[in-house]
């Protein structure tokens, strides 16, 4: 297929992601009002042929500081055909495209899975002390053609970090944890639960947990819960603002890109969670919860209500976001995977993040930068 690729609309990008089964949320055009900081650009890949729109990728660019060079940042994309024998010609244009537009460096996430553990797997792992790491465990899955995007990517000059790009490296989440609702009764994801996720959700139940939907009105109190929560996890909070401009943004797209759950006991919200969704794939964002009632379990009956209304809108999978790929239990990161593993699905690891250094100098400069902050 000859291809051609250059800037469209954000009407033709959406209408493009809204054809496809799923893409992740940060390649929606709506993506880039919730980056302010960043500009952004709308790019397509026209086959040449029939004239078809056959891919879309969100840019987002940011500016050296007193330089009016760029990093270009494609979060979770392009979304083209990765398998494409062809591949080269597809990135080859976009990297001239981007250095035309005075980009230094170019970052990538192919939305590619590599391999996957099921919950089984990854528990055996669990209890093996001499297993640390997921990649320790054999993977129920493997996606052989992912290695042959690695080559291809290799072969181009795409670079990835000395430790592979795992864990919290990248600035998108390498492994995720995801329940697969394709071909699933609820009864079947219930049933996939362990012993304490289903206790968990019968104590909530039986404690009088209700877990209800929030509009923008309420993100006031999903802000006081997740700041409670930053300060609990040490981790910097997102201002009020940022979810507020999530919400409008999004949803001024698409009226149900965002939601806000909340669990509340006696009248009281006790956590409390966004949802997104794109087409079939539906993601549990951000999460917070209160330091106080956390034997009421809020948050085990606030996923299993977002995970029947992912159900419910038709969702392929709910995709539990980031993990870290420890298994050791004394690592801080563990609860992680140990938190989202009771639900029964499964492990997923993503390609990671690819950097291509179009100005040598200023790339190394950039990353002397950010392995000094």
């Amino acid at each position: 297929m000859s291809l051609t690729l250059r800037t469209i609309s954000r009407e033709q990008h959406l209408a493009y992601i809204q054809s496809l089964p799923s893409a992740s949320h940060c390649q929606v055009p709506a993506w880039a009002d919730v980056k302010t900081e960043w500009r952004s650009e709308n790019l397509g890949w026209f086959d040449d042929k029939t004239g078809e729109l056959v891919g879309a990728g969100l840019v987002l660019y940011r500016q050296l500081p007193k330089v009016k060079r760029y990093l270009a940042y494609l979060p979770e994309g392009p979304v083209i055909n990765w398998y494409a024998p062809n591949l080269e010609e597809w990135l080859r244009p976009m990297l001239a495209h981007l250095k035309q537009q005075g980009a230094f460096s170019v970052k990538m996430g192919p939305p590619v899975v590599i391999r996957r553990w099921d919950a089984a797997a990854i528990k055996s792992g669990i209890a093996d002390p001499d297993v640390k790491r997921l990649r320790d465990v054999e993977a129920t899955f493997i996606e052989p053609r992912a290695f042959e995007v690695a080559d291809r990517l290799r072969r181009m000059g795409w670079q990835q970090g000395e430790d592979g790009g795992a864990g919290f490296g990248d600035v998108q989440p390498r492994y995720v944890f995801q329940v697969p609702l394709e071909n699933r009764s609820l009864d079947d994801v219930q049933k996939g639960f362990n012993q304490l996720w289903r206790r968990n959700i019968k104590k909530a139940e039986k404690a009088g947990v209700e877990v209800v939907q929030g509009s923008y009105d309420d993100l006031p109190v999903w802000q006081q819960l997740y700041e409670v929560t930053a300060e609990r996890d040490h981790f910097r909070p997102r201002p009020l603002s940022y979810f507020q401009r999530m919400w409008q943004v999004l949803n001024s797209e698409d009226p149900n890109r965002m939601r806000l759950y909340f669990a509340q006991h006696e009248g009281e919200a006790v956590a409390a969670a966004t949802m997104l969704v794109v087409g079939r794939h539906v993601w549990y964002s951000y999460g917070a919860s209160a330091n106080h009632k956390r034997e009421v379990r809020p948050s085990n009956a606030m996923q299993w209500r977002m995970l029947r209304d992912a159900y419910a809108l038709g969702a392929s999978v709910y995709d539990l976001r980031g993990i870290s790929d420890s298994l050791d239990e004394s690592d801080h990161l563990f609860g992680l995977i140990q938190f989202k593993v009771g639900t029964g699905g499964q492990a997923a690891e993503y390609l990671g993040e690819w950097d291509f250094p179009l100005n040598k100098l200023l790339h190394k400069a950039l990353d002397i930068y950010m392995s000094r902050r």
